[in-house]
């Protein structure tokens, strides 16, 4: 039987606690739920849980922005003006942007546009042409982003777990389709080993995105997703930064590369 990941340590501001995977917000069946919306490949339970943990890390770390803020004015409720002054703060936590044509919340920041008559236009991605996947199944994060809520010992508006739930799952979405790219172009031994930094000491450079195209010889079946897979997107699409690293990290922690699983 393979050993469970346990609990693991980590300390800094607006750190939370490490999750091993029966304590872990979003389960591993949401995981793979997502993976099918947009890839056939089969997906390794250690990839599973490493998506589930950096998909964690990235609410808590937009949570923890938010929390900071309402913590200024002597609230335990956080309402969408909190995540925007949060972004507003951190670049780092402008994550699940895609989300941001489905919200009310980040309509000054998507802007508003007005047709030749002055007329303004319906935001992109609402009514008919809305797609079905991380915007539709949003509601499916409810349940983990109250977790991560009860974690910080906060609350919040349904607006703002809306949002939170929207964020989780365009994040998620992204992540797992990065991760079949990874696969597809070579697999994650072509962006080089995973480095993780610990605090204080600078970042790895950020891999650019560009860095897809070339393809070196992979191990495995090239059908399958795992766990380096996923830390290669994760590094990719969170750009090197503390949260991206903070991410990593506790996605190691949470998910051993296993052989096989």
């Amino acid at each position: 039987m393979t050993a469970r990941p346990v609990r693991s340590k980590r300390s800094g501001p607006g750190a939370a606690p490490a999750m091993g995977v029966c304590d872990a917000p979003f389960k591993s069946s949401l995981v793979k739920a997502v993976f099918r919306d947009v890839t056939a490949m089969h997906v390794s339970r250690s990839a599973a849980w490493a998506a589930a943990s950096v998909t964690r890390t990235v609410v808590a770390g937009v949570v923890d922005g938010a929390r900071r803020v309402a913590a200024a004015e002597g609230r335990t409720r956080l309402v969408p003006g909190d995540l925007l002054s949060a972004i507003d703060r951190d670049v780092e936590l402008e994550v699940g942007s895609t989300w941001y044509d489905h919200s009310p919340t980040f309509r000054g920041l998507t802007g508003v546009l007005y047709d030749a008559g002055g007329v303004v236009v319906p935001s992109r991605g609402r009514g008919g042409s809305r797609k079905v996947g991380a915007v539709v199944g949003a509601h499916r994060f409810e349940a983990g982003v109250r977790k991560v809520l009860r974690g910080q010992g906060v609350t919040a508006v349904p607006a703002m777990v809306r949002d939170l739930d929207g964020i989780a799952s365009v994040f998620l979405t992204d992540l797992a389709r990065d991760a079949a790219g990874v696969v597809r172009e070579g697999g994650a031994g072509r962006f080089g080993a995973v480095t993780l930094v610990m605090p204080g000491e600078p970042a790895s450079p950020p891999l650019r995105k560009d860095s897809f195209r070339a393809r070196p010889a992979r191990r495995g079946d090239g059908r399958t997703i795992g766990r380096d897979d996923v830390l290669a997107a994760a590094r990719v699409r969170l750009s090197g930064g503390r949260l991206g690293q903070r991410a990593l990290t506790e996605a190691r922690a949470a998910a051993p590369d296993t052989p096989g699983h």
